[in-house]
Formats: C-alpha cells, structure tokens, sequence
C-alpha cells in the first residue's frame, strides 16, 4: 500500500507510504494522492486531511528514475502524467490541508507546502527545491505560491539555489508554522486537526473558499508557465547530466 488511509475524530490521515523509496513520488503515489484528496473532499464524515510521511522522510520529490524513463522511453514520453491530477486534486481541495513535515523534503516534497493551510516540521527535517542542480524549473506553481506565502527573497532562494533549508529557516521564512521535536510531531499537528475538526464543516469549506479562490487563476496561469519551462529543458543537457550522476550513484552505491 502506496498511501496509507487512516480516519479518526473526522481526521483523515495519509501516509506517503514507499519509505524504502523516501517516499518519492511515481506515477502510482501521484494517482493514490489525487484519488484520496479528491475521496475526502466528497467524503461528508472528513473535516480535515492531514498528510506525513512514513519512515525518515516526508517525501524526496520526483522519482528520477521515472523522470529518465519519460526521456528516453518514447512510450513513456507521450503518456500523461498524474502529477497534474495530483496538483488539481491539491488546488480544489475544499477543506483544511494539514502537512506533518517528518523528515526530508524535496521537490514537491517542499512545493507541495504552498497548497497546506497549517504545516508542522520537526526540528530534524529539511527541505530543498533542487530544480536548478537538475537543469528544471519550478513545479506545482510554486513560482506563484511561494513569492506569496515566504516572500520574493526567501523563495528566490529556495528555487533558485537547490540548497538545504533547516527546519528553523523555514519557519522563520514562514514555510512552517510550528517546528516540533521528532517524536512531538504527530501528537502535535494532531491536536490542531483535532481543533479544526471539531468546527462545522460547511463553515471550514466557506473559510477556506474564500482564502483560496481569489487565488486561482494565478495558480494556473503559474502552472501554465511552469509547464512551458519544464517540458522545454527536460531532457535538455543540464537535465540530462544531472540524472546520468544519479544513475551513475545509484550503481555505484549497489
């Protein structure tokens, strides 16, 4: 099981659940995520998702290996992909979004932040957007959501530098909201949930419209042109050498 689905006091708790993987996202974990976002918003016995990750790490991004295979499998390159089912699930998601950040973020391990409406971290976890150390661009319009949650500084440098940032750099930036010790984490952002959970649910829908939906033609114009960039420089020679290093370490460390 991919994505572990657990439901307690109207929350609905999914666990990114491929540990051995760091829980990077393929095509399946994309497709479960979507499915089980869009199963709780109809869902009128869920309040509140709340979304972590299972082992060491919350999510280490994109699964690169998927990512050559899309570069030079031909059949592969012309299938769709579930990420954008994934990123539409995210940004029609009507009721709160609660991210338990339990170890390393990457990718959209990091952008996928931007769509939370209360994100926890423990003290030992870090994030990085490594699209520039792979010859990409942005994803999941965080060329958009992020200027606007952390400020035009702090994500300039998260997008642009591939750097790690600290759990404490994160919430200074206004990433995180709360920054936990490893084992408070869950009970933690758990108890928050709780809290929203007890609220009505038409009335958290109606809070969370009214945040959101002025926002969403830009979300999808970013998307638009962050799907420009990314499909031009896929494949591209920077793409290309930075995932012929990852292939060229993972052989090396078998």
């Amino acid at each position: 099981m991919i994505l572990q689905i657990d439901d307690d006091n109207r929350v609905r708790t999914l666990t990114l659940n491929r540990p051995d993987a760091l829980n990077a996202f393929n095509e399946a974990l994309y497709e479960a995520t979507a499915a089980a976002l869009r199963e709780a918003a109809d869902d009128p016995g869920v309040a509140v998702v709340l979304l972590t990750g299972a082992g060491r790490a919350f999510s280490a991004g994109n699964d690169l290996k998927e990512m050559q295979a899309r570069i030079t499998d031909p059949a592969m390159a012309n299938q769709g992909s579930q990420f954008t089912e994934m990123i539409d699930a995210l940004t029609r998601f009507p009721k709160p979004l609660v991210c338990a950040v339990n170890g390393v973020g990457v990718g959209i391990g990091t952008t996928i932040l931007g769509y939370a409406d209360l994100v926890f971290m423990s003290s030992t976890a870090r994030l990085k957007c490594p699209f520039t150390s792979l010859g990409v661009a942005p994803e999941a319009a965080s060329s958009y959501l992020l200027p606007r949650l952390i400020g035009r500084q702090n994500a300039a440098w998260l997008l642009m530098s591939s750097e790690w940032v600290s759990a404490q750099e994160a919430l200074a930036m206004g990433m995180v909201w709360k920054v936990c010790e490893p084992e408070q984490l869950l009970v933690e952002a758990r108890r928050y949930a709780d809290i929203l959970a007890a609220r009505s649910i038409p009335s958290l829908i109606a809070v969370k419209q009214s945040i959101v939906e002025p926002t969403l033609p830009d979300i999808a114009a970013a998307t638009e042109r962050e799907n420009a960039h990314f499909a031009k420089l896929l494949g591209g020679q920077a793409n290309a050498e930075a995932l012929a290093d990852f292939t060229a370490k993972r052989r090396a460390e078998r």
